[in-house]
């Protein structure tokens, strides 16, 4: 359990250039308090005593403002940086090495039973307000971008922004977890680009036509 904490501990500093100190670390950083109570919750949970598993469950959420279903499954290593509003589902499995930021959905899209919710494999970065829905599954080294909104599956070593989520970089290199996660491509920002192209060539095309008319209602006339 203590080498559990001290690797906890260890990530938070290789992820967030802003801790300065272990007792800091220890007593003010939210995302690892929702850890450290979501492994109690789910030692209850994966004993049946689901009552007691979800009040420990609330009263982390009450302190923390992260929620996590007690019955989320949760990999090691997993970092969540300024946490407020974070929702994690009762299926959700998360691998090791994970990163999520504060605002981020992990969530289910209906009322089914069994699994409902995503599943993240190892090393995956969802960045700030984005919304994984589904049981969908995000591949390795992948990344979300920040406000996106994800309904189907992500395949390993991409980068998916967007709503609804697309996939921008898949290219079969590993995706380096770091914080830089606002510099991804925009496709709707390229879309609006591209229609600009096409209404500036349609008028050009007009303006040609209606020379072209003029020039034939002139010499007509003149007939």
């Amino acid at each position: 359990m203590f080498s559990r904490m001290k690797e906890d501990i260890a990530v938070v500093f290789e992820q967030d250039p802003a801790a300065t100190s272990k007792l800091e670390v220890v007593l003010t950083y939210a995302g690892l308090h929702a850890i450290w109570s979501h492994r109690v919750a789910h030692a209850f949970y994966k004993k049946k005593l689901f009552f007691l598993a979800r009040v420990i469950s609330q009263v982390s959420r009450f302190f923390t403002g992260i929620e996590i279903h007690p019955g989320a499954t949760i990999g090691r290593r997993f970092f969540i940086d300024h946490g407020m509003g974070v929702v994690i589902g009762e299926t959700c499995e998360i691998g090791d090495d994970c990163t999520i930021y504060q605002g981020v959905t992990l969530g289910g899209t209906g009322k089914q039973k069994g699994k409902r919710h995503p599943t993240l494999e190892n090393n995956v970065l969802v960045a700030t307000g984005a919304k994984v829905l589904g049981s969908i599954t995000i591949g390795e080294n992948s990344k979300v971008g920040a406000g996106s909104v994800v309904l189907k599956d992500v395949p390993t070593d991409s980068t998916v922004v967007g709503i609804p989520g697309v996939v921008v970089i898949q290219d079969g290199k590993k995706v380096k977890r770091n914080l830089d996660h606002q510099d991804l491509p925009d496709p709707f920002a390229d879309r609006c680009k591209q229609m600009e192209m096409d209404i500036i060539e349609l008028n050009e095309e007009v303006n040609r036509l209606k020379k072209e008319k003029e020039k034939k209602s002139y010499v007509d006339s003149n007939i």
